[in-house]
């Protein structure tokens, strides 16, 4: 994958009932292959699914070498932490939920968002703020803004 050219999947697709999993899949195919452009792995965001699963960086690097989506998807259920489905489904709304959490990365947030669409103060969460960045359309929220006047 080129992601010099092309964005990732959307952290909110869902593999294996995970969110996120295919973007890392994603970036770690283009790190494999030299192409990663601007993405880096593991941010943060790859690290917070791969400490809630078990696994380190460097492993889930290595099988991302794998063939397949659903052959990667089947080593990282075997491999990582069992979890209930509940106990995913709601690790899963907490991830996509992530708001900044530093006047520093709340400082960073509001200056990208702004850069990409001053209009959009309803944005408060890093996975909006991804697809807002990659194209995607983010639906308003009408939630209580961040860094905006309302």
């Amino acid at each position: 994958m080129d992601l010099r050219t092309t964005y990732p999947r959307s952290v909110r697709e869902r593999l294996a009932g995970y969110v996120h999993l295919g973007r890392m899949i994603d970036k770690c195919r283009a790190v494999h292959a030299g192409m990663q452009g601007d993405y880096v792995y593991p941010c943060p965001m790859d690290q917070r699914l791969l400490q809630f699963a078990g696994i380190s960086s460097e492993s889930f690097l290595h099988a991302a070498h794998g063939p397949t989506d659903q052959d990667i998807a089947e080593w990282f259920i075997r491999t990582a932490i069992p979890h209930e489905q509940s106990v995913i489904e709601t690790w899963n709304e907490s991830f996509l939920g992530v708001e900044p959490d530093t006047k520093e990365k709340l400082t960073y947030f509001i200056k990208t968002r702004h850069a990409i669409d001053a209009t959009r103060t309803d944005i408060t969460t890093w996975a909006d703020l991804l697809d807002l960045e990659e194209k995607r359309h983010v639906p308003n929220r009408h939630a209580t803004a961040i860094g905006g006047s309302r």
